[in-house]
């Protein structure tokens, strides 16, 4: 038999009625926040499932829109979240999106930047709060953000890997999981590193600087 924790028996912390459809949604919406490093000009919210059936009536869109600005599950701002952006500036929409094979709560979102550049981000909220991304940027991969999670763009070639966990050994940085995905060999790829500790911004610049390390995004979603 599985151990719970009193965070499955109580839930999280939370602004809204659903833990699903609220809490995770706008965990979900905080990865995007750090993902576009909070330079978000207009958004788009492919909505799956449950999520494009019960979006208004749960606050989901609240939710989402909330984790965008960068707010956690219990921020009482959750609630004025759409008037937040307007007064922002910040542009959404909503879009009921049959995304395939995918958990009935699953949201795609599709960030334009100040510059055109876009971010894409896809997660589910499985319950409990709790999420898992499953794409970046178009290529599939997971992470739950349990721990602090590091995700490292970089270039395919042999001795990146190395470099950047050589970086957070010298900071004493613990690895607790870490996976690399890639597109095409050779070409960009990801590593998602999950640690015990958080990693300040001057072993992500250290890491940054690095030759064929792209960039350094970090989410830490507690």
């Amino acid at each position: 038999m599985s151990e719970l924790s009193m965070f499955d028996v109580l839930g999280p912390n939370m602004i809204g009625p659903s833990s699903s459809h609220t809490a995770g949604a706008c965990r979900i919406g905080k990865v995007g926040n750090k993902m576009s490093k909070g330079d978000i000009s207009y958004v788009r919210f492919y909505l799956h499932g449950s999520f494009g059936q019960t979006y208004q009536g749960h606050g989901t869109d609240r939710a989402l829109v909330g984790g965008i600005l960068g707010f956690d599950p219990d921020d009482e701002r959750i609630v004025e979240s759409l008037n937040i952006a307007n007064n922002l500036g910040i542009k959404y929409e909503f879009i009921k999106k049959d995304l395939g094979d995918v958990h009935a709560n699953t949201v795609k979102i599709e960030i334009e930047k100040s510059d055109g550049e876009t971010v894409e981000v896809m997660g589910s909220s499985i319950g409990g709060g709790n999420i898992i991304i499953t794409r970046i940027n178009g290529l599939d991969l997971e992470f739950t953000g349990e721990y602090f999670t590091l995700v490292v763009p970089h270039i395919d070639r042999p001795g990146i890997v190395t470099k950047v966990t050589s970086v957070l050994a010298n900071h004493e940085i613990n690895i607790a999981f870490m996976k690399v995905y890639r597109h095409t060999r050779g070409k960009e790829a990801f590593m998602i590193i999950e640690s015990d500790n958080v990693v300040d911004q001057k072993t992500m610049d250290e890491i940054k600087a690095l030759n064929g390390v792209m960039n350094t995004y970090s989410i830490n979603l507690k």
